[in-house]
C-alpha cells in the first residue's frame, strides 16, 4: 500500500506508482491569500474542483475569464459560468507568436 506524504497522496495502479499532489487546494488557497492583491482573476482549467472559487469570484466581481484547455472536456459544474469561458485553442492567433516576414 503507498504511503501518503506531506505533499500530495500515493496512487498505485498495479505496479505503477505516482504522487499526486493537492494543487488543486493550493491554487484556491493562495488565490484567497492574494485576494486584496488583485482587481480580476483569469482562472485556467476546465476541473469543477474550482466551482467554488469561480462562484465566490463571479459574486464579488472579481472575475475575469475561465479559460478551458480543452473545448471537449471541461466539468459540467462550470457551464454556469460559460458567460466567461474562453478557449484557448480559440485564441491561437491573439496568444501565438508572429511568423517573421523574409
Amino acid at each position: 500500500m503507498p504511503s501518503k506524504s506531506a505533499a500530495g497522496s500515493s496512487i498505485s495502479r498495479g505496479s505503477l506508482s505516482t504522487t499526486k499532489g493537492n494543487i488543486d487546494a493550493e491554487l484556491v488557497l493562495h488565490a484567497m491569500i492574494e485576494y486584496p492583491n488583485y482587481d480580476r482573476a483569469i482562472i485556467v482549467s476546465g476541473d469543477g474542483d474550482f466551482h467554488c472559487l469561480i462562484e465566490y469570484l463571479e459574486k464579488n466581481k472579481k472575475l475575469l475569464n475561465v479559460l478551458i484547455p480543452n473545448p471537449n472536456k471541461y466539468s459540467a459544474l462550470l457551464r454556469k459560468f460559460r458567460v466567461y469561458f474562453a478557449f484557448i485553442n480559440r485564441l491561437e492567433q491573439k496568444l501565438g507568436k508572429k511568423k517573421e516576414r523574409e
